[in-house]
């Protein structure tokens, strides 16, 4: 099911913004960040154990915005890539959400059925 998530303008680099989204009649949450001007979103559940990476509401990147941190384990992940590089879960990657764009709306779409981690 298609979410509207954000408009072209409102996160500036270096900024997140969660949401949430129904994907197979399941409500889950979801995060979009901006990266050097670019857009990607990935659902906020790490890829270690299945827990949300922020720990504070609405905080994902590292202190200098090279990486997307899981709070509790401290997993880093490429922001455009979703790939963990650093703790455990080395070499997998976060759930990415499909964005495409339509006027000024960034809209999201299920990313299809997702494993159990």
């Amino acid at each position: 099911m298609t979410v509207t998530i954000a408009r072209l303008g409102e996160l500036r680099p270096g900024e997140t913004k969660k949401f949430l989204f129904q994907c197979d009649g399941i409500e889950m949450e979801g995060f979009l960040l901006n990266c050097a001007g670019q857009h990607h979103a990935y659902v906020n559940r790490c890829r270690h154990v299945p827990m949300s990476l922020d720990w504070v509401e609405n905080q994902f990147f590292t202190e200098d915005k090279r990486f997307v941190q899981c709070a509790t384990h401290g997993a880093y992940y490429l922001p455009d890539t979703g790939e963990c590089v650093a703790g455990p879960p080395c070499g997998r990657r976060l759930h990415r959400i499909p964005l495409r764009i339509e006027g000024d709306q960034i809209l999201g779409d299920c990313p299809g059925s997702l494993p159990d981690d």
